[in-house]
């Protein structure tokens, strides 16, 4: 039995949740809305779909994360 590591917090990018919550939709219906705004049900359609490819499809995936594990709360501070 060796000591025990204590546990540390997983790595967190302030910075990219900040750029995060500032990015909006640049086509569609909800063009121009944050993308932290979009419904759940378009963001879960996206992932059914495909997301799109680059930034974007990473923004959007993020967000989908975070909705459909209830963390939405996470963005109240940054609206």
């Amino acid at each position: 039995m060796g000591s025990a590591e204590p546990m540390t917090a997983p790595a967190f990018d302030h910075q990219a949740l900040l750029e995060l919550t500032g990015m909006r939709m640049p086509f569609g219906k909800y063009k121009g809305v944050r993308l932290i705004d979009l419904p759940e049900p378009y963001v879960v359609w996206f992932a059914r779909q495909g997301f799109p490819d680059g930034k974007l499809g990473d923004a959007l995936q993020t967000v989908f994360e975070i909705k459909v594990n209830g963390l939405e709360y996470l963005f109240d501070p940054l609206r």
